[in-house]
């Protein structure tokens, strides 16, 4: 009888260890989903400045990310441009981050050294270089590559539409670009120009938006910027389809590859992270997991094609040598 009450009572004790086992894994289960749905387990703040090619994708990653992963860190994106951004980043106490779009240049490598400052290369997505004409243009649809730059340089004879195919109209080109501090113009003139000078009478803004504007009122204007800039503008713009020698290709998500059709006027574009950084701050570490755990999913609504999943694998790998 005592044996058997002696067994009742272990069977009893077990069952309530179990319940209790089971009850602490939901507990856990129930903090996990807690953290999922954007209650905050880091705080403080996480500084990009840079490309404003790049600035729309940084910018929805930073808001998701701030919603969705960490409530208790603020992530300040800005668009001063690739070049001007660089100046902030490469500076005692800089930016956390610098978006380009263009690869860090030779004299800015040196002021990493000069700095003793330890910076990783982000390759965040694929730009498509996208030269956008007034709604009202109905002949310049359709350029090839060597008609596309013959407007734009200094030693080019091209001044009206007309000397481009006489069947054009006798009027005047408008040029339009965006300035020295943004990675567009340089690569529109290290990669397509191939460093020869651009035609004085040019006009370079410094915001995208003002691009807009001034091309979606000069019938006679035409522009180069992102893709991205294109996309989230076809009410007011239209694009130029570009031969490169096989027919017009149209800039478009399936056609911006650096293998494929629309490659000649492709470019990685990327942001630069400040690894020293993230020994006293642990939140810019965890954005740059977000930011490429994430990158390929929002790369499409902002008009960027996205980057093969090996290379994004390749760069977790670097940032997991950081911790």
């Amino acid at each position: 009888m005592k044996l058997k009450r002696l067994a009742l009572v272990s069977m009893f004790f077990l069952l309530v260890m179990f319940i209790a086992a089971c009850s602490g894994k939901e507990g856990a289960g129930s903090n996990n989903n807690h953290k999922e749905q954007g209650e905050s387990s880091l705080s403080g703040s996480v500084s990009i400045d840079g490309s404003g090619t790049v600035y729309p994708l940084m910018a929805l990653l930073a808001e998701e990310y701030m919603v969705k992963e960490e409530e208790g860190v603020s992530v300040e994106v800005s668009r001063a441009g690739t070049s001007a951004g660089f100046k902030k980043f490469l500076v005692e106490n800089g930016t956390d981050f610098n978006n380009a779009s263009r690869k860090i240049k030779d004299e800015e490598l040196a002021l990493v050294d000069e700095l003793e400052i330890d910076v990783k290369e982000i390759k965040v997505a694929l730009d498509g270089l996208t030269f956008v004409i007034n709604k009202d243009n109905d002949w310049a649809t359709e350029m090839t590559a060597e008609e596309l730059k013959s407007i734009f340089l200094a030693s080019s004879s091209v001044e009206k539409w007309s000397d481009i195919r006489p069947e054009w109209p006798e009027e005047e080109i408008n040029l339009y670009g965006p300035n020295e501090n943004h990675g567009t113009y340089e690569f529109f003139f290290e990669n397509i120009l191939e460093k020869e000078d651009l035609k004085d009478k040019i006009d370079l803004q410094q915001e995208y938006s003002s691009l807009v504007k001034l091309i979606s009122d000069d019938p006679n204007g035409i522009a180069f910027f992102g893709f991205g800039y294109y996309v989230n503008n076809t009410d007011v713009l239209q694009a130029v389809k570009v031969d490169f020698g096989s027919g017009p290709v149209e800039a478009s998500l399936e056609t911006i590859a650096e293998d494929g059709p629309y490659a000649p006027f492709t470019r990685p574009v990327f942001t630069y992270l400040n690894a020293t950084n993230v020994k006293d701050k642990p939140e810019v570490l965890d954005f740059a997991f977000y930011v490429l755990n994430h990158i390929d999913q929002f790369a499409g609504e902002v008009g960027f094609a996205p980057i093969p999943e090996d290379e994004i694998q390749k760069m977790i790998e670097q940032l997991e040598e950081l911790k």
